[in-house]
Parts: C-alpha cells; sequence; structure tokens
C-alpha cells in the first residue's frame, strides 16, 4: 500500500510576527470587511462622504478670489495712483507797486486816527496747472489766488474761472492780481513796507504767488472726490524803482515785464 505523507497542521501562529502582533491578510482589506474600519485610520477613511474634500475646494476657492482681488486692487493703484498737479510760473508783470502810507497818513492824522503802513500793489502773473496724470482728466473749482511778501498779503484774493484739463496736459491763465492801478491800498506792517522798500531799491524783490481752491481727477465713468488745493511758487522778480514816492515796476512802457530771477520754487498739496 502507498504510504500517505501528510504535511503537519499549520500552527495557529505560524503567520504572526515576531513579538505576537498578527500579520495583515487579504481578507482585512477586502471591500465590506472588519479589516476596512482597522486602516480606514489611516487613509482618511471611506465613510466621510467627501465632506473633507467639499471644504478644501471652499477654501481653495476663496483662496484664489482673494488672491485675483489683491492683483486687480494692485493693477488699479498703479494705474490710477495719486499724483499732484503741478504749478508754475512762467512770467510776472508788476502794474502798480508803490507805497501809499504817507498820503494816508495825513488824512488819518487829521481824522485823529492812527497812522498806518499801507501798500498799493498790482501784478500779473502767468499761471501753469500741469496735470501729470496720463489716464484721467482735471477739473479745477473754487480757485482764488494772491501775492504774498514775508508772510503778509500783498493783494486781496482773486476769485478766477473753473478750469478744465485733459490727462497729461497743462492749462495756463494769467490772472491781474490786485485791486488794478490807482486800487485801494493794502494795510501791511510797518516792518514789511520797510523791507518792501529795501528790496526795491536793490532791484530784486521775492514774492509768493499763492493758489487755492479744489481739483477733482476723472476718468471715463470713475469720478474721485474733491480734494483741496493749496499751490504756491516763491519767485525773485527784477524791479526798478521809478520816481520818489518809492513806486515800482519792471520795465518801461505797456505792460512792464519783470524779469524772474533764477528757477522759482514751486510746491502743490492737496
Amino acid at each position: 500500500m502507498a504510504e500517505h505523507h501528510h504535511l503537519p497542521p499549520e500552527h495557529p501562529d505560524h503567520h504572526h510576527h515576531k513579538g505576537g502582533r498578527k500579520g495583515v491578510y487579504a481578507d482585512d482589506v477586502k471591500p465590506g470587511s472588519r479589516g476596512r474600519s482597522r486602516y480606514s485610520y489611516y487613509y482618511g477613511g471611506y465613510g466621510d462622504g467627501g465632506g473633507g474634500g467639499a471644504v478644501r475646494a471652499l477654501c481653495f476657492a476663496v483662496l484664489v478670489l482673494l488672491l485675483a482681488v489683491g492683483i486687480t486692487l494692485l493693477v488699479l493703484y498703479v494705474v490710477y495712483r495719486p499724483s499732484h498737479p503741478t504749478f508754475a510760473v512762467t512770467s510776472a508783470a508788476v502794474l502798480d507797486l508803490y507805497n501809499a502810507t504817507a498820503s494816508t497818513n495825513n488824512n488819518a492824522a487829521a481824522a485823529g486816527a492812527a497812522p498806518a503802513a499801507l501798500l498799493a500793489a498790482s501784478f500779473q502773473f502767468t499761471l501753469v496747472l500741469g496735470n501729470p496724470r496720463g489716464r484721467s482728466a482735471a477739473r479745477y473749482d473754487r480757485l482764488e489766488a494772491y501775492v504774498a511778501y514775508h508772510g503778509e498779503a500783498l493783494t486781496a484774493p482773486t476769485p478766477m474761472p473753473p478750469l478744465a484739463q485733459d490727462a497729461g496736459t497743462a492749462v495756463a491763465t494769467a490772472p491781474v492780481l490786485g485791486a488794478g492801478v490807482g486800487g485801494p491800498p493794502v494795510p501791511v506792517s510797518p516792518d514789511a513796507a520797510a523791507a518792501l522798500a529795501t528790496d526795491v531799491a536793490n532791484a530784486v524783490l521775492p514774492l509768493r504767488v499763492v493758489l487755492l481752491g479744489r481739483v477733482r481727477f476723472v476718468h471715463g465713468p470713475f469720478h474721485r472726490g474733491w480734494h483741496s488745493l493749496y499751490a504756491r511758487c516763491d519767485v525773485l522778480l527784477g524791479v526798478r524803482k521809478i520816481g520818489g514816492t518809492g513806486a515800482a515796476t519792471g520795465g518801461g512802457g505797456g505792460v512792464p515785464q519783470a524779469p524772474i530771477l533764477g528757477d522759482p520754487n514751486c510746491n502743490v498739496d492737496m
């Protein structure tokens, strides 16, 4: 009779790892087996219904939206970034400038009033406003200009009409500042009157031309709000004294043009 050879039965722990830990069987990873819950902890699980993926997708969409908004705002700022208008004085004329204190004080003394220092002044300046914005037009309103000397006004503020300019252009205006020839004098301090007489005698007159108002920038349907405008130029004028009353002028005949010495120092605040 042929002998039958039988393999010895497998020991129950034959497939166990050393240290008593159970090995991984194929049945453990079959769908529906008990082993699924054992490994779902390590691989994210199968029973969350996709909720974690939806949250991640929502966060990614919000992040992309915020990034797009930030890039758009940056581009708009670069294109329409704020920039102040420019201001310049290109020519000047002294129409009238003399000390009217003597004649006025005679009248004041007769009336028993205290003497005062008075100056009669009238100028004409060519003022140039520039719009450096290449994509926005500028609108100016409530403009008025005056001339100051040593911090004191030589002329009363002169109203000016509204101005409009296209993008990247300049507009010039030549207002007469002061009451005109023979106009009423302006009260100043005695120190200012004495300093002005000295400067006229030296044929160099430092003045400040001030322009006040408001400005707004317009680009198509977009209208920015109004901004207050404070522009000023410090200029040196070449003048000469005429007659014996302390009168000064820039030249003889016609409109007395006064040469501007050096480059005016101009600034604009908004």
